[in-house]
């Protein structure tokens, strides 16, 4: 499929709306062959297909690194941090949000009737349970303000653990790790062509020409 033609915002649409339980790419294909892009155009086509391609892969890579990072200060609080701000960037992911949702007020119903009543998201127009570009809820609440708290308490923590430089820096790492690799990862003749078209297709609902 010709990536270029996809636009920044489409392609975070797609990554949200894409299906949260994928199974991660191979060790052998993430590593598998890498090269210099030949243009500007290639690059962004190329770091396009592989944000997508290899998204559960960099979620991982992202939360063993700030663990990691969080681990070797010794720091409870710090990695309180850490454990919060790879939540709440799962939680931007629709499918995950959804689970989650469905996890607390499945509990909520156990222990507390009541209190499950008030944590259910307000009705949606026709009634259906989700929109196609519908607001999200996770516990009543919505989801971008449940994940702006958690990533508000997660700073915060770094921040009483005096740590908030090193993690800082912890987050750039890997962001800058994430786009080497999405950079010189050679996309491979199925990623370009078949492989994730039906699935993009699917959660990319304004994408019309392949």
């Amino acid at each position: 499929m010709d990536w270029s033609s996809v636009t920044l915002h489409e392609l975070a649409d797609a990554v949200k709306e894409a299906d949260w339980w994928s199974s991660p790419r191979p060790l052998s294909e993430f590593f598998a062959k890498f090269s210099p892009p030949k243009s500007f155009s290639a690059w962004s086509s190329r770091i396009k297909c592989n944000l997508y391609v290899y998204r559960i892969n960099y979620y991982f890579l992202m939360v063993a690194f700030l663990l990691l990072f969080a681990g070797a200060l010794r720091s409870p609080v710090a990695a309180l941090g850490a454990v919060l701000i790879t939540f709440a960037t799962a939680c931007i992911n629709d499918s995950f949000a959804m689970f989650v949702n469905e996890k607390v007020l499945r509990c909520a119903r156990r222990i507390y009737p009541p209190l499950a009543a008030k944590m259910r998201a307000p009705p949606t127009p026709g009634g259906r349970a989700r929109p196609s570009k519908g607001t999200i809820h996770i516990c009543g609440k919505e989801r971008s303000h449940v994940v702006a708290v958690l990533l508000s308490v997660s700073v915060l923590s770094w921040f009483l653990s005096a740590r908030i430089k090193i993690l800082g820096l912890a987050v750039c790492l890997v962001m800058i790790v994430i786009l080497v690799h999405a950079s010189f990862r050679t996309p491979n003749l199925k990623a370009r062509l078949n492989t994730f078209r039906e699935e993009f297709r699917a959660v990319w609902r304004s994408y019309s020409d392949i």
